[in-house]
């Protein structure tokens, strides 16, 4: 059970559509009336709070490079969600995202590790190899990879971020 031996050393990154609110099919989450998290998300930032030193999302978030929504919307819709993890107690240290459409091969995209890079930079004690990314795409894991972390696939088997909280 590698949860005994995570401390405030650790940093848990996490993906962000999928894993703290529900996924628009075929569209992006926009504007904050379109963001609904995922149940039990929030009661698990909040004990995952507890236990990790650092909590930062990393999102793909294209639809601004498609022109679908902007920088400030995406920051609206951010904001609402810290806010919600910290009237519960809980917090997210930082959210980076690459607003890149994903032909660009943009280092910031996932499974690029340019977010990850950008965390340390802001955080200089991050160390990766005391890191865990939990998403639920294979780039998400691939992200994870490459910058050495612990990645963690959310999929049938832990169909939620509380389902792997509770098996870590």
């Amino acid at each position: 059970m590698l949860k005994k031996n995570i401390n405030k050393e650790w940093t848990l990154f996490l993906d962000r559509d999928g894993v703290i609110n529900k996924k628009i099919d075929g569209d992006y989450v926009k504007n904050v009336e379109e963001f609904e998290f995922l149940p039990n998300a929030i009661d698990t930032i909040v004990e995952c709070s507890k236990v990790f030193g650092k909590i930062i999302v990393v999102t793909n978030q294209q639809g601004i490079g498609k022109g679908i929504m902007t920088n400030r919307d995406l920051e609206k819709v951010h904001l609402h969600m810290k806010q919600k993890i910290e009237e519960k107690g809980g917090k997210i240290d930082a959210i980076y995202y690459a607003p890149e459409l994903a032909i660009k091969n943009s280092l910031l995209r996932k499974p690029n590790i340019g977010m990850a890079l950008q965390a340390k930079k802001d955080f200089p004690k991050i160390n990766f190899n005391k890191s865990i990314m939990v998403g639920d795409s294979a780039s998400d894991v691939e992200f994870g990879k490459n910058a050495g972390m612990i990645p963690f696939l959310i999929c049938e088997k832990l169909p939620s971020l509380y389902d792997w909280f509770q098996q870590l």
